[in-house]
């Protein structure tokens, strides 16, 4: 939930989550119903000027890995996205102990699923196909996102249900069309809606967003590849991708894919958005069991993002009547210092 809309035109607010168990009615398929708890959403404007650090960028990213996940037919960016990207024998970040140090030293200290079976937690979405209605939408941010129309129901799913306070978030995917729609502080008002900010993303590309652009997320990421979603987790048993997951202090800097920075913070130590950490491979997981051991596997092979500031360590997902909070709440005893920085390439600072 956020704490407010807006700071700056240079800084997104931090968000608040209520550390409760997660859960919610997430469909698999078409979607779930609302939920809560996340990070703060899309940022102001930040400008187009950023220096940086380290190797070289891109305008694309992507590297060698296996099948991609897919959703309804389409994939979920291609197999070589960077959401999609063995991360598992990437050398450690020269940083990690820092940057692990200062997440741990500003919030919680352990993993928390922001998801599961109630209705209050988790971000929804659902799936819509070519006979779904464009309708117009109007943005607080337009210079940073992609105007309408959107193809959004009257009806569709709202973060933290349709009273939220908070980052109301929607995402749409146009199965058709193979196309991502997502959306931060959603209000519909009929015949169209309104958002602070929005952005469409072609599931079959990996280009980026410009630089200094937000999204419906604080990094400029989008927000649905990073879910757990149940078809995964429980129905199929394996995650092919990376999680998205919050911390409570970020810096003003960004890492590809990411493309937003979303704090004033210039310690260095203090994580920047993209920020990817992985799950020591020396960590044991042989007590856990069920979807929070699919879970760690995932975060051993494909690691999970700083994509939004909140609470530390809540890893994002789609919620699920079926979801068994108890089963989540295994991820719960899983320490912060159990996880380590994937290496740098690039650090884009204003």
């Amino acid at each position: 939930m956020r704490t407010t809309l807006l700071l700056s035109a240079l800084l997104l607010c931090l968000g608040c989550n209520n550390d409760s168990s997660a859960g919610g009615s997430g469909g698999s398929g078409t979607g779930g119903t609302a939920g809560g708890g996340g990070g703060s959403g899309g940022a102001g404007a930040t400008g187009t000027g950023a220096s940086s650090s380290g190797g070289s960028g891109a305008a694309t990213t992507g590297g060698t890995t296996g099948t991609g996940p897919s959703i309804e037919g389409c994939p979920v960016f291609p197999a070589d996205n960077e959401w999609n990207r063995d991360v598992s024998k990437d050398p450690v970040d020269a940083n990690s102990a820092a940057y692990i140090a200062h997440i741990l030293a500003n919030g919680g200290d352990k993993m928390h699923p922001d998801f599961g079976s109630n209705p209050d937690y988790g971000i929804p979405y659902v799936v819509v196909d070519a006979s779904q209605a464009k309708v117009p939408i109007s943005f607080d941010v337009p210079d940073e996102s992609e105007p309408g129309p959107y193809p959004i129901p009257p009806n569709a799913p709202i973060e933290g249900g349709s009273g939220s306070s908070g980052d109301r978030h929607v995402i749409v995917i146009d199965k058709d069309a193979c196309k991502l729609y997502e959306t931060f502080d959603s209000h519909f008002v009929g015949p169209g809606w309104t958002a602070y900010s929005g952005a469409v993303f072609d599931l079959n590309s990996n280009a980026l967003r410009p630089e200094g652009w937000t999204s419906a997320d604080a990094a400029g990421l989008p927000i649905f590849p990073g879910l757990v979603r149940y078809d995964e987790v429980v129905t199929a048993g394996v995650i092919r991708h990376a999680l998205r997951f919050t911390v409570s202090v970020s810096q003003r800097a960004y890492i590809h894919p990411a493309t937003h920075w979303a704090s004033s913070n210039t310690d260095p130590a203090a994580p920047p958005m993209g920020l990817r950490l992985r799950l020591k491979a020396s960590f044991d997981t042989s007590a856990y069991s069920g979807p929070a051991l699919v879970v760690l596997e995932a975060l051993k092979k494909y690691g999970m993002i700083v994509a939004d500031n909140g609470s530390n360590w809540f890893v994002s997902g789609a919620s699920h009547p079926s979801f068994d909070d108890d089963q989540l709440g295994q991820l719960k005893q899983v320490p912060g210092s159990a996880f380590e920085v994937v290496q740098v390439s690039k650090i884009f600072k204003p």
